[in-house]
Formats: C-alpha cells, sequence, structure tokens
C-alpha cells in the first residue's frame, strides 16, 4: 500500500465495516508500511513471514514494514481498523521518551499479536477514529499536523502500555544491529538536549562513530545525524508549546551558542521560524 498520495502523506487510517476478498487465497502480497490492525468481529487467517496467525475479535497484530503476507481464510462478517504508517512517520512520533519502546515491536522478526479486554478495545477503537476524523476533515497545515502528531504520540503510548500489560517479560525478537539501533534512540531522547555530537552516542555504546552510522542507516534509513536533528527538533517543538521560556532561554537549554543559531536550526528542519511556530500552536487545544 502505498501511501505518498494521500492527503496525509505518511498516515493511512482504515476503518473496513465489511471486508470484500479482492486478493485470491492464497496469493501473497507485499506489506510495504508499518500496518497495525485491530479485528472488530470476524476471524480471518493469514501466513506472514511463515508463520501462521488467527485472528478474530478484539485481537490487534503489528505487521512489519515489507514482509510477505498470504490470506488462507476469511469467517463471517469481518470488520476492523487499520492504521499504516511510513519509516519516516514512526521516526517523527517514536523519537520521544513515551514512544520510544514501540520502535521495539515495529522492528521485530515476527508478528506481535495480543488479545485486548473489552475496555481497551475500547479506548483503542475510538483513537483509531480519532486518527481517521484528523485524517480526513482537516486540511495540512502546522496545527492540524501538529493535532495528528499528538493523536498518533497517544495512540503509540498506549499500545506501548498494553504490550507491556499483555506480554509481560517476553522479548521481542530482533537482530543485533536492531538492537544497538533501538539502544542509540534510548539513549538520543534522553540526551539530545546537552549532546549534539555522534562521536557522544558512538562513545556511550561502545562503537566508532562510522559504525553506529552505518548500522542505523540500515535499520531506519536515516543518517545518525539526521536523527539527533530530528530528536531536538521535536524537544524544541515541546517547549515552545507548552513551557513559557523565551526562545533565547530555549535556546540556552539546547546549549545553541546563540538565539540566531537555534533560530536558523530550526527553520532549516521546519521551514518557519521558531517564534511562528509558537505563534501557530499557541492555544491549539483551547476554545476560541
Amino acid at each position: 500500500m502505498e501511501l505518498k498520495d494521500h492527503p496525509r502523506e505518511g498516515l493511512q487510517v482504515h476503518i473496513i465495516k465489511e471486508y470484500v476478498i479482492k486478493t485470491p487465497c492464497n496469493e501473497s502480497f507485499l506489506v510495504r508500511n508499518y500496518s497495525i490492525i485491530l479485528i472488530k468481529s470476524g476471524q480471518f487467517k493469514m501466513k506472514l513471514k511463515e508463520r501462521k496467525q488467527e485472528l478474530g475479535a478484539h485481537d490487534l497484530i503489528v505487521l512489519p514494514k515489507n514482509a510477505y503476507c498470504t490470506l488462507l481464510e476469511v469467517k463471517d462478517k469481518l470488520q476492523f481498523f487499520l492504521i499504516c504508517f511510513t519509516s519516516d512517520f514512526a521516526l517523527e512520533n517514536t523519537l520521544k521518551k513515551e514512544a520510544v519502546d514501540f520502535f521495539t515491536f515495529l522492528l521485530g522478526e515476527t508478528p506481535t499479536k495480543i488479545t485486548l479486554d473489552d475496555k481497551d478495545f475500547r479506548v483503542v477503537s475510538l483513537i483509531y477514529k480519532l486518527i481517521d476524523l484528523i485524517n480526513k476533515n482537516t486540511g495540512p497545515n502546522e496545527k492540524e499536523s501538529g493535532l495528528e502528531h499528538l493523536c498518533f504520540s497517544l495512540f503509540l503510548n498506549k499500545l506501548k502500555l498494553m504490550f507491556n500489560h499483555y506480554t509481560p517479560g517476553i522479548a521481542v525478537n530482533i537482530h543485533r544491529q536492531q538492537r544497538l539501533t533501538i539502544e542509540f534512540f534510548r539513549i538520543l531522547v534522553i540526551h539530545c538536549k546537552k549532546q549534539h555530537s555522534v562521536k557522544f552516542y558512538a562513545d556511550v555504546l561502545f562503537v566508532t562513530p562510522g559504525h553506529l552510522n552505518k548500522i542505523v542507516k540500515q535499520v531506519t534509513g536515516k543518517t545518525v545525524k539526521n536523527l539527533i536533528d530530528k530528536a531536538i527538533i521535536n524537544e524544541i517543538k515541546e517547549d515552545l508549546e507548552n513551557s513559557q521560556s523565551t526562545i533565547t532561554s530555549i535556546a540556552d537549554d539546547f546549549e545553541f551558542s546563540s538565539l540566531s543559531k537555534l533560530s536558523a536550526f530550526f527553520k532549516r528542519h521546519t521551514s518557519i521560524s521558531a517564534s511562528q511556530y509558537r505563534s501557530n500552536t499557541k492555544g491549539r487545544f483551547k476554545k476560541p
């Protein structure tokens, strides 16, 4: 499923009230993006990465990116929620303290499935509907995009909590390269305010900067410097939205040598100034 032509580039939500089979059973198709399915009713069997999965009401499954899937059987009236998102959209939202651990499930070698109780099913299905509403009915401006990212972050955080609850102590099967990338993410979201150099993160992980960059780029498609900059931008946005600090104070907090350096950095990555971003997002969730 390609997402680049969608009005919200990088994210799609589908609420399927009655699934009509378009792909013949036993014919494989490629899951191009990260996908998370929540079953409302009905049953179906699928084979994903050579493993058979049986899903029914209230089952939630995370489908790995670029995995081949074979639909084996559909029973009863199949209804489900589906959210698909690209690597870039995932990175934009997982490079945050509250969501970074969920990236482990996205990188897992095997599909991760849990069965939700009634309360969790209602909560997650409501978040699907909320993201779908925002996705369909708002234009692509900064304010509305921020609301969409907030809801998606809420979605990831809720999933992280549920996976910890329903699968306690179960390790996700990931390769050594993926594990190094996840450890880098965990260190990055803690230290990005003060530490902007690739060397710092490589030293903490006991690898060379070149090796860290090679592995992280293989796993994410992004360089370490790209991801450091993205994490810094996320944190600056958070401060601009939620703190009363002046932009000069924020520049000091992030250890930019001057306000002009922060301003140039922020505009280079967002195409607007820090002051304009603060103005756009001020009172975003308040009634007019």
